[in-house]
């Protein structure tokens, strides 16, 4: 695809906050994909998600020159009984560059990361909207396995309410 922009999958770091919050912005701005609205992206929304990820858990972006056009964290919860679970976990993905393989590349190297250097990882979950079968076909393709279906957990912009997607990652035996 010699059209697909270029990008870089690095580790995310400190240094990455503002980056990782224009881009929340662009895609809170676009809709339908990050839970929160573009209000909800605040300082401290990005600051508590990158410092949870550096300390106990993974973050990676994907960066086009300077721009970080994805982002991708997940990290254990606080109690010891979930030290072997990601979750919390979050992908965006610049518009511009929504389907050109930003998303596979950045989530291959948060899994590839858990396989290779967390051995202690043995899950890794998200949610995901019931109307969103996009997502919920790209996470499948990558390994994760529908768990249920919590209804009524979303409320649309519309008012409506629609279910939330548990789906789950499990280290291959």
């Amino acid at each position: 695809m010699s059209d697909a922009p270029s990008y870089l999958v690095v580790p995310a770091s400190k240094d990455d906050f503002a980056g990782i919050k224009t881009l929340y912005l662009q895609v809170a701005r676009q809709g339908g994909g990050i839970a929160r609205t573009e209000d909800e992206i605040t300082d401290d929304y990005i600051r508590h998600n990158l410092d949870a990820a550096l300390a106990r858990g993974i973050s990676y972006i994907a960066k086009a020159g300077t721009t970080v056009v994805g982002e991708i964290h997940a990290y254990t919860p606080v109690p010891k009984l979930f030290s072997h679970v990601l979750s919390d976990l979050t992908i965006a993905v610049h518009p511009e560059y929504q389907g050109v393989g930003v998303g596979r590349a950045i989530f291959t190297a948060l899994l590839d990361s858990v396989e290779n250097q967390h051995p202690n990882i043995l899950r890794v979950e998200l949610f995901v909207r019931e109307s969103n079968l996009k997502a919920q076909a790209f996470y499948q393709s990558l390994g994760f396995q529908i768990e249920g279906h919590f209804a009524q957990r979303v409320r649309r912009p519309d008012v409506n309410l629609e279910a939330d997607v548990p789906m789950a990652w499990l280290r291959p035996a």
